[in-house]
């Protein structure tokens, strides 16, 4: 380990100054990817949220909240053809507008690297949740030629992980461009390769961004109907 090594933040570029003492001696030897003032800028979503998207429950007024489950995924779940299809979502950060911009610059930008700046959280996370699949949403052939690769998939791949890729999507237009209620009646975009097992699967589906939960949700009822058992998703942002 060397301490006195100088990485540049993959956000801002500015050198990351690294701490002496020591704690930083006995500390595991990883490298830092954000400065301070970049981590700073990220809100965690933390304290009680809605039992399936995670959204923080101090966000939503008592009005537009069944219990712990906040009115979006009751409408969800109130709806036969969507009950259960996705069973619990995980992101880490609330989608603030530094991490807009953040992931926009990844995504749209073709900005790869800015993977690394997640890789120990879906390290640590899909350890946690012992998944026996791990699916990124897919791209249109439109889109990953568009961008030149896959955000889902490099989050996993950056994290140690090899993606499954037996799930497919035929192009439509940006998901930026939809309003809300365009994005929750979307026409099924996603196939499972006919060759693949999934039955009695578990199941988690990696994305960048979780919104209105509706692209996850439509991966998500595929998988069920070729038989996963059980189908989550982990996501940078909520």
């Amino acid at each position: 380990m060397n301490l006195f090594h100088q990485n540049r933040c993959l956000i801002c570029h500015e050198l990351i100054v690294p701490s002496i003492g020591w704690q930083a001696i006995f500390s595991i030897d990883r490298d830092h990817h954000i400065c301070p003032v970049c981590e700073g800028k990220l809100e965690p979503i933390q304290g009680d949220q809605c039992r399936i998207c995670c959204r923080p429950l101090s966000q939503i007024n008592d009005q537009f909240r069944n219990g712990d489950v906040c009115h979006d995924c009751f409408r969800w779940e109130e709806d036969p053809k969507w009950q259960g299809s996705l069973e619990k979502n995980h992101s880490f950060f609330l989608y603030n507008d530094f991490l807009k911009e953040v992931i926009a610059t990844f995504k749209f930008r073709g900005d790869y690297v800015l993977a690394k700046i997640f890789s120990e959280l879906f390290k640590g996370k899909i350890g946690e949740l012992s998944p026996e699949l791990l699916v990124p949403i897919p791209l249109s052939g439109e889109r990953q030629y568009e961008r030149g690769f896959n955000q889902a998939e490099s989050l996993l791949i950056e994290a140690g992980f090899s993606p499954a890729r037996f799930l497919s999507r035929v192009h439509s237009e940006k998901q930026s461009k939809k309003s809300r209620t365009e994005r929750i009646h979307l026409p099924q975009v996603f196939q499972v390769h006919p060759d693949v097992n999934v039955i009695g699967k578990k199941v988690i589906l990696i994305d960048d961004i979780y919104t209105t939960g509706s692209t996850l949700r439509h991966a998500a009822k595929r998988l069920k109907e070729a038989g996963a058992a059980s189908i989550q998703s982990l996501t940078i942002a909520r």
